[in-house]
């Protein structure tokens, strides 16, 4: 037992309830879509998968105390639901919805009489005061030099680029990668001799493993985030011949999901980053009408993506984007059509709001890559400025784009990015 209610009240019968050791607490965690409860139990329940309908017992007695408690946080999400079983809940019939829907939340009833039935005693929710570790180190991978490569270049938690690691995976561009996990990553899709599925995850040490048979819609040009505190998605881009808007969610353990049907304009050479904290932004890219935009689709934090929002800044593809100052986002460099590529940015608030362009800081390019370091700030790294390159540009916690430094490592486009690692 974890806690106890040591309270006596008085049964129907007169006769004084016994408390002596507490209320009793379900030692198994109530995942599933229904659950009948017994008076004197405390419950534990999970609604990351779906709602619960808990069943309140019919021969309730004055005193009967039962509490459930939001296991995972996610009531808001999937609601708990209440089935007062016959009995009146706080004087409404049974034929009233009860539901609870607050992150965080327990419940605590008593049952009363027959004319109020059964009356929470407290449903207060628990701020969740726990806040994760923030990423301190990234890397960059995979890219196009002339041929494909799955070289990669680790970054240290004040920026610096280190030199080439021999590369693991299927070398391949144009594929995308995010954190997942709090402190890991996982790139994945992309075009090889072909388009290709395939993913690979990156340890807390930065160590790229081998290839993982590929999930979902093989293609090119699409974007990920991170959202949820610990998962991923990957969305849009192109599986050859016409650009897609479906998605493929990834969970804590790195596994891709099956696709997800898509919400938004699909295109193609479109980027992504984490805001707010644990919700994500996609944004610009190439649309099927062969034209160039700025609109961008909001991303909750249970991974769902919102339809277009209008654009604002220059329309481009080819952009990259990280998440910056805890809970911000930016957009930088790209290719606009009549104006070339570009090195100009969009900061993008902590509620998902991107604001005009930014005159830009070094060299203008495209298909470069982005990502956070250092718990607070970003690095845009190597590109295609006219030739292929290897510099980099740091991004201070108030999104301020520093100058070029000088590259280290292979120069290369179409390269990703992604966090990695709780430790400095």
């Amino acid at each position: 037992m974890s806690g106890k209610i040591v309270n006596n009240v008085f049964r129907a019968s007169g006769v004084i309830a016994a408390t002596p050791g507490g209320l009793d607490w379900s030692t198994a965690v109530v995942t599933g879509s229904t659950l009948s409860a017994s008076a004197g139990k405390g419950y534990f329940i999970n609604t990351t998968s779906n709602a619960c309908t808990v069943t309140l017992p019919s021969s309730a007695e004055i005193g009967d105390q039962i509490v459930f408690a939001d296991y995972a946080r996610t009531w808001s999400t999937n609601n708990l639901i209440i089935d007062s079983n016959g009995n009146n809940f706080q004087g409404d019939p049974d034929t009233y919805t009860v539901d609870y829907s607050t992150a965080g939340q327990s419940l605590n009833i008593v049952y009363s009489d027959s004319t109020k039935g059964w009356l929470p005693v407290s449903d207060d929710a628990v701020a969740d005061v726990g806040v994760a570790p923030a990423t301190q180190r990234a890397l960059f991978a995979f890219g196009y030099t002339g041929s494909n490569t799955s070289v990669s270049n680790l970054v240290n938690s004040s920026g610096v680029v280190a030199s080439d690691t021999t590369g693991v995976g299927t070398a391949r561009r144009s594929a995308a990668a995010s954190s997942y996990g709090g402190d890991k990553a996982i790139f994945a899709y992309g075009y090889a001799s072909d388009y290709v599925s395939v993913s690979n995850l990156v340890n807390n040490s930065g160590v790229v493993a081998a290839d993982v048979s590929g999930v979902g819609t093989a293609r090119s040009g699409l974007g990920s985030s991170a959202y949820g505190g610990d998962k991923a998605i990957f969305g849009f881009g192109s599986p050859g011949g016409t650009y897609v808007s479906l998605t493929n969610l990834v969970n804590a353990s790195g596994v891709i999901g099956a696709d997800v049907t898509g919400v938004g304009t699909a295109r193609f050479g479109i980027t992504a980053t984490e805001y707010g904290g644990d919700k994500g932004i996609f944004g610009f890219g190439f649309t099927n009408s062969e034209s160039l935009t700025g609109v961008t689709n909001l991303i909750s934090n249970s991974g769902v993506v919102a339809s277009d929002v209008s654009a604002v800044g220059t329309a481009r593809r080819y952009a990259a984007a990280a998440p910056y100052g805890g809970d911000k986002g930016i957009f930088a460099y790209g290719n606009t059509s009549g104006g070339g590529n570009v090195s100009m940015s969009n900061l993008v608030s902590n509620s998902g709001v991107v604001a005009s362009d930014v005159s830009g800081v070094g060299t203008a390019r495209e298909h470069p890559g982005a990502t956070n370091y250092g718990g607070d700030k970003a690095i845009f790294g190597f590109g295609n400025s006219g030739s292929v390159t290897g510099v980099t540009n740091l991004v201070n916690n108030s999104g301020v784009i520093a100058a070029d430094v000088s590259a280290v490592g292979t120069a290369r486009d179409q390269v990703k990015a992604a966090g990695y690692s709780y430790s400095a």
